[in-house]
């Protein structure tokens, strides 16, 4: 089995108000020690995020799981002045299995006037599984821009059908640079998408792909057929999410996987951000 673990972290901003990594890494542990951990706002140098710390978060979460290898994808990097650090944000990936390559996708960011709206990004990695390769991502939607979010959700679309693609026709084989390394049609696509599962932007990244190529399925419907998704956010923290309990956290898998997941859950009891950890278990 190979567990997949995705999670918002906040900056590992509990409901309590409290910036804890190390009480992340324990809920995290919790649910099973996963072979690959997914997070979602990770911080460096960015005090207003993480209680005047403005610590390298990154860094930290590495030291916390040294067994595993730690990729980061910021997507937000800038320096105010200066001198003094890069401030950075974006999303982190913690991996047990090796990795093989590495690629941080800048998702679009068109103009929406007077809508307020920041940088957002996919890290995708290329994992050696027991099985063969197997393609990770992990992203963060944006969240007050519906406009955005629809282009993102597209361009993760066309991250998938790229890489089906150049599977299905593959380029002529080269040395150095021009090397082919593998790049499967095998995904998984995690994190905070910020819509629902019954908007229009989610139901757009399930549409097929063009030529037959292997497009992305919701993973919760393959786990738990017709059943509604778990809620994955605001079930502790009614002041971020007034709305109450409701679902925006995903996994979406393509290729075989669609045959290899074995089990979706949510845990629902921990209150260490206000997000919910989702674990997924996919078969060798």
């Amino acid at each position: 089995m190979i567990t997949v673990l995705s999670w918002n972290i906040q900056c590992g901003r509990g409901v309590d108000g409290r910036v804890d990594l190390e009480r992340i890494a324990r809920v995290i542990r919790a649910n099973g020690d996963p072979d690959l951990i997914c997070l979602q706002e990770v911080a460096s140098h960015m005090p207003e995020l993480d209680g005047g710390a403005g610590g390298d978060q990154p860094a930290a979460l590495a030291r916390l799981f040294p067994g595993h290898e730690a990729v980061y994808g910021p997507a937000l990097e800038v320096r105010d002045g200066a001198a003094g650090p890069y401030r950075r944000f974006g999303n982190l990936v913690l991996s047990r299995l090796p990795v093989r390559q590495i690629f941080r996708h800048l998702l679009p960011q068109p103009a929406d006037p007077g809508v307020l709206h920041m940088p957002r990004q996919a890290t995708e990695l290329v994992v050696a599984a027991p099985s063969g390769p197997l393609r990770v991502i992990t992203t963060h939607l944006e969240y007050h821009s519906a406009r955005q979010r629809l282009a993102q959700i597209l361009r993760l679309r066309e991250l998938q059908q790229e890489a089906a693609d150049n599977a299905a026709r593959p380029p002529q084989a080269g040395t150095g640079p021009y090397a082919t390394r593998p790049r499967p049609v095998r995904c998984v696509l995690c994190g905070d998408l910020n819509c629902r599962p019954e908007e229009e932007a989610f139901r757009r990244l399930l549409d097929p792909l063009p030529d037959g190529l292997p497009g992305f399925r919701d993973a919760w419907a393959l786990a738990h057929g017709a059943r509604p998704h778990a809620p994955t956010c605001g079930i502790f923290d009614r002041v971020q999410w007034p709305e109450g309990p409701h679902c925006r956290d995903f996994f979406l898998v393509a290729g075989d996987l669609e045959g290899k997941v074995a089990d979706l859950r949510i845990d629902g009891e921990t209150d260490a951000s206000d997000h919910q950890p989702l674990l997924l278990t996919l078969r060798a």
